[in-house]
């Protein structure tokens, strides 16, 4: 990567950029745009981006981030789903690193089933806030060539997102991201590297891809039991899932089946232990249908 000046976008280009295309970042889309070069070279440092790498970018918003995964050598496709900063985008690019490597997919990330291109191995994204989590969950679960994600999420997110089992952060986010990777909280990113300025400071979430835990039940069955688990955090598991389970003996009956103190919380559980529970609510089921 080089430090050549003006190959990345400044504070005065954001804002006449934002100016020209009529752009008032709202708090709806979540949009904050990075208009420190030196932190986008940071974050993409952290991704571990070398040249021919295939990522995909979930909100571009005037192509900070992606100027800088372009001159890390990267091919991109970059999801947008703001109509006017996506059509601003590829001028942006082509004016920067015209001969870079873009592919431009204008529409809302979580509708977006299939990428043009070759199959990206990382997401690299400066995530909105307001939809952070959703997003960054169906992206690993859409895309299994998906081997690592470095996202920038607001601090409080990251710190659930890696958090592990037994602390206070960890919740619903923790254990569905354990179900596809190893997650850690990676650099502070200042809010004042920010136009606007956001409310609060913003970290680095690292993810590296791991199948996820040997179990007969499925994906959606797991994570039925996770969201119970979660949905009265102070109940007993013997409690908040005897919704799933019909009643509070049956569901004592399946997690001491599974090797699970009915008694303790969900926030003491790895994700492997709601797989556990999540193949007795499969059993179950199996019975009642026979």
């Amino acid at each position: 990567m080089t430090d050549t000046p003006g190959a990345l976008l400044g504070p005065a280009e954001i804002r006449e950029l934002a100016g020209r295309l009529g752009v008032r970042p709202t708090k709806t889309l979540g949009q904050n745009f990075v208009h420190d070069g030196g932190t986008v070279r940071k974050i993409v440092r952290a991704a571990g981006v070398e040249p021919g790498d295939r990522v995909v970018e979930v909100g571009p918003g005037l192509g900070s981030l992606t100027l800088g995964l372009l001159e890390a050598g990267a091919s991109v496709v970059a999801v947008e789903i703001d109509p006017v900063l996506a059509g601003q985008l590829h001028t942006t690019v082509h004016g920067h690193a015209p001969d870079a490597d873009l592919e431009l997919v204008t529409a809302d990330a979580m509708d977006v089933t299939d990428l043009p291109g070759a199959p990206p191995s990382a997401l690299v994204a400066n995530l909105p806030y307001n939809v952070a989590v959703p997003v960054l969950l169906t992206f690993l679960q859409r895309f299994d060539s998906l081997r690592s994600v470095l996202v920038m999420v607001q601090a409080e997110v990251a710190d659930r997102l890696a958090a592990p089992p037994g602390s206070r952060t960890y919740g619903v986010p923790s254990a569905k991201a354990a179900w596809y990777g190893a997650a850690r909280r990676s650099l502070t990113i200042s809010r004042h590297v920010f136009w606007p300025v956001p409310n609060v400071d913003s970290a680095l979430v690292e993810i590296v891809r791991h199948d996820p835990p040997v179990t007969t039940a499925t994906r959606e069955e797991v994570f039925r039991v996770v969201d119970a688990a979660f949905a009265q955090r102070r109940k007993t598991l013997r409690a908040a899932l005897s919704g799933l389970f019909g009643s509070g003996p049956a569901a004592e009956e399946a997690l001491r089946a599974a090797g699970v103190d009915p008694s303790l919380r969900g926030e003491r559980l790895a994700i492997a232990d709601f797989a556990r529970i999540a193949e007795r609510l499969g059993a179950e089921a199996g019975t009642v249908d026979a």
